[in-house]
């Protein structure tokens, strides 16, 4: 049970009954709007709502008169101990220990389902992460957006939406001709020609040996003396293969699946583009004409002639684009609105895109595309990750001894696991920058905050395994827990780590309302800390111990207390 959101609903109940008796007046009250939060200050209560202060202008009264309305009807109900007017309005609770203890018995009723919520309501959510260029093995960049787009996925399927894991496969431009070029002298080297240094402007790294072994084993000699245009698209599509399985394999070793796989060129291919564009022309939305030029550094779609304009400035965005270039192909742009509007069509109406921070510039476009096709039915919101600075004790590590030129994600998991990278990475907003030090983030220190949380696991699961040994008819009484029992939990300190499990449901909400899975190892590293402050104590004070040995009623009811935390 969500205890939060408990309370809200008596709140709002007992506003629809001051209302249903005239006592707040006003149509459309804004109920929506009630919110039930911990106080900013911890001495104010163990909650506080906003009622009064949300209806004070609709119902056209004063805020404190609507919380001197609702004041004793909250304080009457038996979870509440009191309740209490503060500033100019905002209501704090306080509540009885016995509310809060339940908490312990949800998590025991629920298991890892604690926390499980409706909020989505089944709506249809695709999160697009990751999508690299298939032109190499991923980099250590790349593991950023990829564990935040897959800690989101996995905490909207939490609150109860419908979500697609998806990667868009930019396997339609200038850069994946450049990889079947690439390809093909691996291909020549496969076949015993030396080929000498790999030319400027083609991929140097390694990891095309075998695209080209692979090449040379297919066709043999084939296209060894054939021009570019005999062979350029068999080595570019077979060398796009055979990336995908090897971005797909380092996907894997973090623990990320996606459920589709977009193809840029079938986009192209399949008419998606002009159907698209041909919605956006029915609406009036598409027009020749000739852009200003910009101020300082020109984009590259911007050119001095008359061109095909989407007017994105109509849905928030700074200017006009361009959707056809000067030799008539369709600017990269194009593909883009396509692939979005086949999105759509697909049912979703809430789309997520994790894009790397130099895309920050392409983001306002893209909002006003998807908002000018779909009539404002979907919502894009873009999450843009920032850089990844990779260190070793200080000191940047940029050398790679698989690609050459960068140090690739595969090469950061195998070095200190999935689960240190990908929790890491949930250590600061999206937004902000990031330092990965190799070293830190494997010492067992509190400075670094996987090893904080999982030491907290660790010592709760020590606490059991010693109960056991110590007194076995502790572990065997947890199995007809009652809540009577863990009355015998009165310690501040217990009680807040108490509270701290209590608002694990809010937070799996309101992280997946907002987007923000980081809140998740923000929310573990509090966790940890209230654990680790309880610990500490009971080492100092022989009385707040787990286990006591001529008292087992208090022993049991602290195991269920370390057993929820675990």
């Amino acid at each position: 049970m969500d205890l939060f959101k408990h309370i809200r609903n008596h709140v709002i109940a007992q506003v629809e009954a001051l209302a249903s008796e005239g006592a707040i007046k006003g149509e459309n009250l804004p109920l929506h709007a009630i919110s039930v939060d911990p106080p900013r200050d911890a001495s104010h209560g163990d909650m506080a709502t906003n009622a009064a202060m949300v209806l004070a202008k609709p119902a056209q009264m004063n805020p404190r008169a609507i919380a001197d309305l609702l004041v004793p009807r909250l304080a009457a109900l038996p979870e509440v101990k009191a309740a209490s007017i503060a500033g100019p309005g905002f209501i704090n609770l306080r509540f009885s220990n016995d509310f809060w203890l339940r908490t312990i018995t949800d998590i025991f009723d629920e298991g890892i389902g604690y926390g499980n919520s409706d909020v989505g309501a089944g709506i249809q959510v695709n999160v697009e992460y990751v999508s690299a260029n298939p032109t190499g093995p991923m980099h250590v960049g790349h593991a950023r957006g990829a564990v935040f787009g897959d800690a989101l996925a996995l905490l909207l399927i939490k609150a109860g939406y419908d979500v697609t894991r998806e990667y868009y496969i930019n396997d339609a431009g200038a850069q994946v001709d450049v990889l079947g070029r690439s390809a093909f002298m691996r291909y020549r080297e496969a076949l015993g020609e030396n080929i000498g240094a790999i030319p400027e402007g083609l991929y140097p790294g390694e990891y095309l040996k075998s695209v080209g072994e692979g090449l040379a084993q297919k066709y043999g000699r084939l296209y060894l003396d054939r021009p570019e245009s005999e062979w350029l698209s068999v080595c570019r599509d077979f060398a796009i293969e055979a990336m995908l399985v090897m971005i797909k394999d380092d996907l894997a070793a973090l623990g990320i699946y996606h459920d589709v796989f977009a193809s840029e060129r079938s986009i192209v291919q399949s008419g998606k583009i002009e159907e698209a564009i041909n919605v956006l022309s029915g609406k009036g939305l598409v027009y020749t004409g000739v852009l200003e030029p910009p101020k300082g550094k020109k984009p590259e779609d911007w050119e001095s002639r008359p061109q095909m304009l989407f007017k994105s400035s109509e849905f928030g965005d700074d200017i006009d684009r361009p959707l056809r270039k000067s030799d008539g192909s369709w600017t990269y742009f194009a593909p883009d609105i396509a692939y979005h509007y086949d999105k759509y069509l697909r049912g979703h109406t809430v789309l997520v895109n994790v894009w790397g921070a130099d895309h920050g510039g392409y983001v306002k476009r893209m909002q006003a595309a998807v908002n000018a096709l779909t009539g404002g039915k979907a919502e894009l919101d873009v999450k843009l990750c920032q850089m990844v600075n990779l260190m070793e004790d200080g000191v940047p590590v940029k050398m790679s001894k698989r690609a050459g030129t960068f140090v690739t994600l595969r090469e950061v998991v195998d070095e200190v696991g999935k689960g240190v990278v990908r929790f890491i990475m949930l250590t600061r907003k999206n937004d902000a920058p990031l330092e990965f030090d190799l070293k830190k983030v494997t010492e067992q220190s509190k400075d670094n905050p996987v090893f904080y949380v999982q030491y907290a696991h660790a010592r709760t699961r020590s606490v059991l395994r010693n109960t056991t040994a110590e007194m076995p008819d502790a572990v065997k009484a947890l199995g007809q827990l009652t809540t009577e029992q863990l009355t015998l939990l009165s310690h501040p300190a217990e009680l807040a780590l108490i509270r701290r499990l209590a608002t694990w449901p809010r937070t799996i909400e309101s992280a997946a309302q907002a987007h923000e899975p980081h809140r998740l190892a923000f929310y573990l590293q509090e966790l940890a800390a209230e654990f680790h402050a309880l610990w500490n104590l009971g080492k100092e004070n022989v009385d707040i111990r787990f286990i006591v040995q001529d008292n087992l009623p208090l022993t049991v009811a602290r195991l269920a207390l370390i057993r929820a935390v675990s």
